[in-house]
């Protein structure tokens, strides 16, 4: 098994070893078992790398809500597009946003018939446009999970301190062990084992997860990115599988700790609070998501520009939310690779860079599939 970026004989005995025990651990099993990655870059990472098809013989393995752009309710993205159409606003956001179909139309239709809408890397970076344009509005896009989040908060912190009164943020932040619960209490879905999000439990810690064991009985691994580290922890769950062991491990303790990151979370519950909010394919979730504090209304977009939008409707024929849920896989979805594409997309999820049909097609995709 050659990984790009490990071409020594030593690094490809350690992967082919990896991958012989794990596939051994899976025909122990009576059955064929199914994990799931909840992190969009390691749904990237296990399609580019070729984990996916080399254990497509062994066992199953399934995307969930790990996208946060995919994830991100159709109501919002249409919320999102109505505030680009006010005067004087500029709507600030990471890329992936752009080409997210809302009902009728996305911003980057809108960016082309006249709406102002600038990509950013960095919200700081948006904080600093927005001192540069007083007279612009600048609405930031809060788009992800507790690893983003940060990040956000202190953009919010920064525009407060320097006085910067044109700066706010529309809020569509996400929480993921929330939506782990309503996963994992689905009775029609049957999970083997959890590869958890190593970026978000820089954040939240692996105590965070310790629920999915202790409360639901399903082994979880907090997982890295590189091959060999996905496949450790792949071979780990099977393996506890096989014990009849259910146990929060964390498998990526070069930047995981037990409590995560103090300071992040500190100016995280600083600025936001747990609130419902609406998830792409689950609906509403309790406590899932983050509303910016009442502290501080003067940034909260939703607060200052409040839109109102028609009922929001789900792209025709789109399977994306299934796909987020781990029902079925891209292939499954009847308008992939045909009405849905990269270059035409239908859904989110063939959008984002994290997009578990965008990995299928760059990836797996063969002719077979289309």
């Amino acid at each position: 098994m050659l990984i790009e970026g490990q071409e020594t004989d030593a690094s490809n005995k350690v992967l082919s070893r990896l991958l012989a025990l794990a596939e051994e651990e899976a025909r122990r099993l009576d059955r064929r078992p199914v994990l799931m990655e909840v992190c969009g870059t390691h749904t990237m990472a296990i399609a580019k790398s070729g984990i996916k098809s080399l254990l497509a013989g062994s066992l199953d393995l399934r995307s969930g809500p790990g996208c946060p752009v995919c994830v991100t309710d159709q109501q919002d993205i249409d919320k999102i597009i109505a505030m680009a159409g006010q005067p004087g606003v500029v709507i600030a956001t990471f890329g992936d946003m752009l080409r997210v179909p809302g009902t009728k139309t996305s911003l980057e239709v809108e960016r082309a018939r006249g709406a102002r809408v600038e990509i950013f890397y960095s919200p700081m970076d948006a904080v600093a446009f927005a001192a540069r344009y007083p007279q612009k509005e600048v609405i930031f896009l809060g788009v992800g999970f507790e690893t983003t989040t940060p990040g956000i908060a202190l953009s919010i912190a920064a525009a407060k301190k320097q006085g910067i009164e044109n700066y706010s943020v529309f809020s569509v932040h996400k929480l993921v062990p929330p939506v782990m619960r309503v996963l994992l209490s689905d009775p029609d879905l049957h999970i083997d084992g959890l590869l958890l999000p190593g970026h978000v439990c820089t954040i939240t810690g692996r105590k965070a997860f310790d629920f999915v064991a202790a409360e639901y009985k399903v082994p979880a691994v907090v997982a890295g990115f590189e091959p060999v580290e996905i496949l450790q922890a792949i071979y780990i769950l099977l393996k506890q599988t096989n014990a009849g062991l259910s146990r929060t491990i964390n498998g990526y303790a070069s930047l995981v700790r037990e409590e995560g990151n103090r300071k992040a979370k500190e100016i995280m519950a600083e600025i936001f609070e747990p609130a419902d909010t609406a998830w792409r394919g689950f609906g509403v979730v309790p406590q899932s998501g983050l509303a910016i504090r009442k502290s501080y209304a003067a940034f909260d977009a939703s607060v200052r520009f409040p839109v109102q939008v028609p009922e929001s409707l789900p792209p025709k024929g789109c399977a994306c939310g299934e796909v987020l849920k781990g029902k079925i896989t891209a292939a499954d979805c009847k308008l992939f690779a045909r009405a849905c594409t990269p270059l035409s997309p239908v859904g989110p999820c063939m959008v984002s860079s994290e997009g578990a049909c965008a990995a299928y097609y760059q990836y797996e995709r063969t002719e077979v599939n289309v």
